[in-house]
């Protein structure tokens, strides 16, 4: 027996139709049985900011525009840091003695669902905000079906 047999996905699975991509997603993202190892840098808040609308904010203190990128594809939001360059280790007022402030490479993934709009990335004051929507298609609003 593999541990895709005794998941509780799977024991939903008979019970529900057309969920067998998001069952899979689950899968992958809790591996064999348990929440794949992953790096708590940099912390996150997910907040909802209204009835349809999310905010994922990313802290990201010591790093700017140029350091850091956001792609979003195939349901997978995904903030990384481009490649730093080590050899920038002054500024404006000299070289720096001590870096406290970590510079660390980092990718940190969010899986979105399907009726989710990714929306603008802003950074500001060391916090990265990506606004998210969610756009409630036509055929998933309520509706009065008449009776003949």
């Amino acid at each position: 027996m593999t541990s895709k047999d005794l998941s509780i996905f799977n024991s939903l699975r008979p019970f529900s139709i057309g969920f067998d991509e998001m069952f899979d997603q689950f899968e992958n993202m809790l591996g064999n049985g348990g929440l794949s190892m992953q790096s708590n840098y940099p912390p996150y808040n997910i907040r909802k900011a209204g009835k349809d609308k999310y905010a994922i904010e990313v802290a990201l203190a010591g790093f700017n525009k140029k350091d850091v990128e956001v792609e979003f594809e195939d349901n997978l939001l995904t903030v990384k840091t481009r490649q730093v360059d080590k050899s920038e280790d002054k500024n404006e007022d000299g070289k720096i003695i001590h870096r406290g402030i970590s510079q660390r490479h980092f990718a940190r993934s969010f899986t979105i669902a399907d009726d989710i709009k990714v929306g603008e990335a802003e950074l500001k004051d060391g916090l990265l905000t990506i606004a998210c929507e969610r756009i409630v298609p036509e055929y998933k609003k309520k509706k009065l079906i008449e009776i003949k």
